[in-house]
């Protein structure tokens, strides 16, 4: 049995992923960034030059949540919906917007579908089977974004970048445009890619759109008819299809041709009268059915259609609701963008001073020790404890034991001026195991020593409340202790990167867009 997963299906789960950042009950997520040490083969496979492959099994969850420092919240205003990045450069010959590309295709389309029929592919000029992956829209420098209604039958765009934010069809290079929005400043800074470029739809140019309104047409010249200017009726099941209450074209003949589809009324071959409802429309070229006013009471004479031949007026269907009216859906925005900054040490939360090698997103993980799904915008993942008695410097991505526990653990970050030994336990032999495959938790005012720095320090038992750090923000020690802001192995991890080291200072701001395809 054939099947197909439509376009519409990527829509419909860009679109259920977008909106869950915003429902009445939005989904929680979090992006995290961790791996303060290299990559091994002791702890991974591949190098800080080649970052492997990230895994994709149960116990993976597991290690990435162990190697986690710091993380921030996606807000809802940090999503957009997005399509390939398309530039406008003129010369250029772009695809333009037809109904019925695919590569299955009826040749009776779109009345004769019978078994008898022979099935084609219906290309883009450029040779795509999908119009979406297709170039028939672009991007200005000045981030509008136009559709081509009409490329001038495969020509190359041929004239100044066009600026029109006009909700009605207009011709600039020889193409037949179509404003669908601007980028406005926040999401060209925010989203904007060498790759991928946000979409969002203009409140204006949707109510202007107008359901099953035909606005395009592709003309087939033909030869042999009488030169004039012509009026016939578009049939189909549009509203008053067929008659002068229904959609109207206007062709001209000229040196016996049919004049290509243009918006010059007189001198072009025009949709006089877009009508409206239509989800097809067909035109019949006979001396009985064109005519010489748009009123359609006056048949041409006869000859002047019937001695003519091979042309035809094929009709572009509008998309659902009209052009403009959901610019997600009609330009197959199925790509969602994430997009997080990582600035300096944001409220104290976000490690500096160290590096880091992974990226993740997970949802609805939960605040630590609760089962309640957070709600911080930054989060620190790191497990601290506040030392008295030290003596030394502890080093970024040291070893760190505890002698009397059998505690093994490794350094993220050393705040000396509040005396706060920051690190974390990776399940790896020497990072947060033994050398026996042990676990075990750093506790009590056991001495903590640094293998390379010699450095040593006690934890001080009775740092049993909030330490106000040099943002002016806080970390709550209990016991001096003071454990991860987010449950480890919470929620689901939904996304995951290995990258080559990046080094965090207070001045740093790291700037993230995840593209999620659909």
């Amino acid at each position: 049995m054939a099947a197909i997963i439509t376009e519409k299906f990527s829509l419909h789960n860009a679109a259920q992923f977008f909106e869950s950042f915003s429902e009445a009950a939005p989904t929680v997520y979090y992006m995290l960034f961790g791996k303060t040490t290299p990559y091994t083969s002791l702890t991974t496979s591949g190098t800080d030059l080649l970052p492997p492959a990230p895994a994709n099994d149960v116990s993976s969850e597991y290690y990435i949540w162990d190697q986690s420092t710091a993380g921030k919240k996606i807000a809802a205003s940090d999503v957009t919906h997005a399509i390939i990045r398309r530039d406008w450069v003129n010369n250029t010959i772009y695809d333009m917007y037809e109904d019925n590309i695919g590569p299955a295709l009826w040749t009776g389309y779109p009345l004769a579908q019978t078994p008898d029929d022979v099935v084609i592919n219906k290309l883009t000029t450029s040779g795509k089977s999908s119009l979406y992956e297709s170039t028939f829209c672009f991007r200005t420098t000045d981030n509008r974004v136009y559709k081509v209604i009409d490329n001038n039958s495969g020509v190359a765009y041929s004239g100044s970048e066009p600026t029109s934010e006009s909700n009605s069809l207009f011709s600039q290079g020889g193409y037949i445009l179509k404003y669908m929005y601007t980028i406005t400043t926040t999401e060209q800074t925010k989203f904007l890619t060498t790759d991928f470029m946000p979409v969002s739809t203009d409140s204006t140019v949707s109510a202007a759109a107008v359901d099953g309104k035909i606005e395009s047409i592709i003309v087939t010249p033909g030869s042999g008819y009488t030169n004039g200017t012509y009026y016939t009726a578009v049939n189909g099941d549009g509203v008053n299809a067929g008659t002068s209450s229904g959609a109207i074209i206007s062709f001209v003949v000229s040196g016996g041709v049919i004049v290509k589809f243009g918006i010059i009324f007189g001198s072009d071959t025009v949709v006089y009268d877009g009508g409206a409802g239509y989800r097809f429309g067909t035109v019949t070229l006979t001396d009985a059915t064109v005519f010489t006013d748009a009123a359609l009471t006056t048949a041409v004479n006869t000859g002047v259609i019937n001695n003519g031949g091979g042309g035809a007026i094929q009709i572009v269907i509008s998309p659902k609701s009209g052009h403009g009216f959901d610019a997600v859906k009609e330009l197959g925005a199925h790509y969602v963008i994430m997009a997080s900054q990582f600035v300096g040490a944001e409220r104290d939360d976000l490690h500096v001073g160290n590096d880091f090698r992974n990226i993740f997103i997970v949802a609805d993980p939960t605040t630590y020790g609760t089962s309640t799904v957070a709600s911080d915008d930054t989060v620190r993942q790191s497990y601290a404890s506040k030392l008295k008695s030290v003596s030394g410097t502890f080093v970024a991505d040291e070893k760190i034991t505890q002698a009397s526990t059998g505690a093994v653990a490794t350094v993220v970050e050393w705040d000396a001026i509040n005396s706060i030994l920051y690190y974390q336990q990776e399940r790896y032999t020497d990072y947060g195991t033994n050398s026996t495959g042990g676990y075990a938790t750093l506790s009590g005012a056991n001495a903590i020593t640094g293998a390379t720095s010699s450095a040593v320090g006690t934890p001080d038992l009775t740092a049993d409340d909030a330490v106000t750090l040099a943002n002016g923000f806080t970390i709550t020690l209990s016991d001096g202790y003071s454990t991860p802001e987010l449950q480890p192995d919470s929620g689901s991890i939904i996304y995951t990167e290995n990258i080559a080291p990046n080094s965090r200072s207070a001045e740093q701001t790291d700037d993230f867009k995840i593209i999620v395809e659909f």
